[in-house]
């Protein structure tokens, strides 16, 4: 199957230009391409590669065993396996699954000092075990966050390049509608998006059979695959309470009320027994977690509360995926994304937002139906971006934006099915455009800021 292109392949290139560079950990969930980026990467740019598996390959396990400085290291490595030529200067050292042999980052550091090898490392549920090792190499190393495929990179997958995304983000820029054929396509494109998802995998069989054939398959083998790493790497009770996590998101997520209700887990559940597991399945970087604001004002960071919340998959294809079947079929038939009840919509924005490096909030008023999906912020002012399944005004931001009471909101983004446009004080955007939302507002300052 073809390579497909990513965000992570220009990051890389950087990284091998600077001369100064430390080695590198990529982390991420199972099944987001971070091996292949990878050997792609190495493959054009060096002559020697060394790539060790500490999964398929365990007898590798025991190369810190008689210390961590290179010498020891590489000797360590060739005794294991001779045909190994580790050439200094002209050698990349690989070492996957990391995961399983979490010493090795204590090396690194003294690969850096060392200077002859360039060192990537990688694996799964690197958030879970990185919390055992964080603090070791601090400043000896670098960390990189990977996620499966967003929509930008769905479109360069589909052959479509940047004169197409600046053509977007202009227009986004000067709130100027696309015109039809455009936002037809990309509509449509999006959809497609929206059911395969973002992994590889999938993607690559979407894109080289021009149909859906076999894909739901293969999210079904991910899912499946997510829920053996909990098995394996997790012990006793709590690896019942991440599985009864994990399969409650879609069925949360079909409620009105989207917040995550632990005690509809399972009966008698309590709040201190699987709050854990949640931790644990966003450091694996399987879900994704949006806090409810204490309070709709800056700052964003520690104004929230933290037993508060809606959980999404980290990959919207895995919810497309299990939803139930009457669901599935109406979505696949009908093409109706307002199947459990608007969830695929905030899923798909919390997606992009998350992948576009953005925290995740929403903000529920107890006493009155006042509620906003997400907020983010510009230099000046605090941002709530509304997700709108299907048209009618948007109350809520509206008092968000009218109310001397939230001083720190001046206007808002709807994303919608409708065209780019500016009324109100709210910008309107097509859902296919949350992906260039943090561009968007880096470039922007809307004319409501500067009254």
């Amino acid at each position: 199957m073809q390579y497909l292109k990513r965000k992570i392949d220009r990051y890389l290139d950087d990284w091998k230009k600077d001369s100064d560079r430390k080695p590198l950990i990529i982390k991420g969930a199972r099944q987001i391409g971070k091996t292949e980026s990878i050997r792609t990467f190495a493959k054009q740019n060096y002559d020697n590669i060394i790539e060790i598996n500490f999964v398929e390959e365990p007898r590798f396990k025991t190369i810190t065993q008689d210390g961590y400085s290179v010498e020891q290291v590489v000797k360590a490595i060739t005794r294991i396996e001779p045909s190994f030529d580790i050439v200094p200067d002209k050698t990349l050292l690989f070492f996957d699954e990391i995961q399983s042999c979490s010493d090795i980052v204590t090396a690194l550091k003294f690969f850096k000092i060392d200077g002859n090898y360039d060192v990537i490392c990688s694996g799964s549920l690197l958030g879970v075990n990185y919390k055992q090792i964080e603090s070791i190499s601090v400043g000896y190393k670098i960390d990189y966050e990977m996620y499966s495929m967003d929509f930008e990179e769905f479109l360069w997958a589909y052959g479509y390049g940047e004169d197409l995304i600046t053509e977007l983000l202009e227009h986004m820029l000067n709130t100027s509608a696309l015109n039809t054929s455009v936002f037809n396509s990309m509509d449509s494109l999006f959809l497609d998006y929206i059911i395969i998802g973002g992994m590889p995998e999938v993607v690559g069989k979407y894109i080289n059979n021009k149909t859906f054939s076999g894909t739901l398959e293969n999210q079904r083998q991910i899912i499946m695959a997510y829920k053996e790493d909990i098995r394996k790497y997790v012990n006793g009770a709590d690896q019942t309470r991440i599985t009864r996590i994990f399969d409650s998101i879609p069925l949360q997520l079909a409620k009105d009320n989207k917040k995550f209700q632990i005690s509809k887990v399972a009966s008698g559940a309590r709040f201190h027994d699987y709050a854990g597991c949640i931790e644990w399945l966003k450091d694996a970087g399987i879900i994704n977690i949006c806090y409810c604001l204490n309070y709709p004002e800056l700052p964003l960071r520690g104004n929230y509360d933290s037993s508060k919340f809606k959980v999404y998959y980290a990959d919207n294809g895995l919810l497309v995926s299990m939803l139930d079947d009457e669901a599935s079929d109406d979505l696949r038939s009908n093409k109706n994304m307002d199947v459990y009840k608007g969830a695929l919509y905030e899923s798909i924005v919390a997606e992009a937002l998350k992948k576009s490096g953005y925290d995740l909030y929403y903000y529920k008023r107890e006493d009155s139906t006042l509620e906003e999906d997400f907020f983010i912020r510009s230099q000046k002012c605090m941002v709530p971006i509304e997700v709108k399944s299907r048209g009618g005004r948007s109350k809520s931001m509206r008092t968000l934006i009218d109310s001397d009471k939230y001083s720190d909101i001046k206007y808002g983004i709807k994303l919608s099915h409708n065209n780019i446009g500016h009324e109100g004080k709210i910008y309107t955007f097509p859902y296919f455009c949350s992906f260039l939302i943090k561009r968007f507002m880096k470039e922007f300052e809307a004319e409501e800021e500067m009254l």
